[in-house]
């Protein structure tokens, strides 16, 4: 279904990619603390956005570096787009999160993240609730809500925190609104940590946490428009496991799944599923998810038929830890020390495709603007970059997550009551002005 366009290599360890949601630009976090910015090349022809035309048949488009910076003294741990692009967030190991422009990289603002104990928590997670609000998840469980109004992070201190899981917080993700809703963004997302699912309401904090599932979950995603039978159109929530098997949750029914899909099948548990995607729906007929999984190969499951479709290889040893599709429909995965960008093929594919100036960002001001880097990577038509990107200059603080690598292939943990923190289950949020 989808063939590698190019595979583009990377200076160090990936931990975090994000994508634009209307340009064609990658963000990436790197376990060096870095944040680079790649502007991949149209493929539809001149835009007006940056006149160039696509020659990725004959292999002459390039994939540019806009800017590259050091972020952050540790590992970049998390990287999010805001709705409209306007915006970047990046959370680090050194327990700061820095908003800063998409086009030039320049640190608009930036927070300590909030700890309730002497040593600093470190994040997980962010994710761009709404443009008023950014969901912050760390180490120590707790789920931090921020208010991003003003176009800055203007508070010292969360609006509220929430405690979901009991163990980190391994995946978010919005549900739609309602049609109630008078702003159309979420007020409700899910939340996967341990061994647990949840929902939390923006408004009345943890609502619902489902049973202990007794296997790791580790990523999330809505898919609209199909469900159970008797309630076909109401939405489900797909859930990737640490032992290979995908599950499926009724919207609404949160106590406990009520499908699963065997994806990698082995003696004692399969892979992990590290990270799920949706394929969009203008690119298939049926409802697929794209996965990417801890021995760096891809699953393409079909959730109408409730099969494995295609396998594909991003990387022989490392795992997929970012998975994607860019506003031009191409498919970005990333793991190791790579991004590979993917497209839809017209010819069938076999089951496996093993293709093959910087700041110290201190809290001073000297990482408020970011390097430029005009030169570009080759892309391919249909191979993938042999060369190494080239080391930086500057000496590089190894910061990065030594034993703590997102923490994806932790033990089963055992189920059991969750601290609610101060507020409980039904904690009210103190937004002010909110609608």
């Amino acid at each position: 279904m989808f063939e590698n366009l190019c595979t583009l290599p990377l200076s160090a360890e990936l931990f975090t990619q994000a994508l634009h949601p209307t340009e064609p630009l990658l963000g990436v976090g790197l376990a060096t603390g870095h944040v680079q910015c790649f502007r991949l090349p149209s493929t539809g022809g001149p835009t007006e956005d940056d006149g160039h035309v696509s020659a990725l048949p004959d292999g002459k488009s390039t994939i540019d570096t806009t800017w590259r910076t050091r972020r952050h003294k540790g590992s970049c741990r998390s990287l999010v787009f805001s709705h409209d692009g306007s915006s970047l967030y990046s959370a680090g190991t050194d327990s700061l999160i820095k908003h800063f422009s998409p086009a030039t990289g320049q640190v608009i603002s930036k927070i300590a993240v909030p700890s309730a104990k002497t040593v600093p928590d470190s994040p997980t997670l962010l994710s761009a609730l709404s443009p008023q609000t950014l969901l912050l998840a760390c180490d120590s469980g707790v789920l931090h809500l921020l208010d991003l109004r003003d176009s800055a992070l203007g508070a010292s201190k969360p609006q509220q925190s929430h405690f979901p899981h009991e163990d980190f917080v391994s995946s978010l993700t919005p549900l739609p609104a309602s049609a109630e809703s008078t702003s159309g963004f979420s007020k409700q997302w899910i939340s996967t940590g341990g061994t647990t699912l949840a929902v939390t309401d923006l408004r009345r904090g943890v609502l619902v946490r489902s049973e202990d599932q007794e296997d790791e979950l580790l990523c999330s995603t809505f898919i609209a428009g199909m469900g159970p039978k008797k309630n076909r159109d109401n939405g489900v929530v797909a859930v990737g496991t640490g032992s290979g098997v995908l599950t499926l949750w009724d919207k609404g029914a949160w106590d406990d799944q009520f499908d699963r899909v065997t994806v990698d099948a082995g003696r004692g548990g399969g892979e992990s599923l590290d990270c799920i995607v949706q394929i969009p729906e203008d690119l298939t007929r049926d409802k697929k998810v794209a996965i990417g999984l801890g021995d760096g190969s891809l699953r393409i499951v079909n959730l109408t038929k409730r099969a494995v479709e295609t396998a594909l290889r991003h990387d022989d040893l490392e795992a997929v830890v970012g998975l994607g599709f860019d506003c031009q429909g191409r498919m970005i995965s990333g793991g190791g020390q790579t991004v590979k960008v993917w497209e839809e093929s017209a010819a069938p594919q076999s089951n496996d495709n093993d293709d093959d100036d910087d700041d110290d960002d201190s809290d001073e001001e000297s990482d408020d603007d970011a390097s430029s880097d005009a030169s570009g990577e080759r892309m391919p038509g249909n191979g993938s970059l042999k060369r190494q990107a080239n080391k930086d200059s500057e000496s590089e603080d190894s910061g990065s997550d030594d034993g703590q690598k997102r923490k994806r292939k932790k033990k089963k943990g055992k189920g059991g009551k969750v601290d609610l923190g101060p507020l409980g289950a039904h904690g009210i949020l103190k937004f002010k002005g909110l609608d």
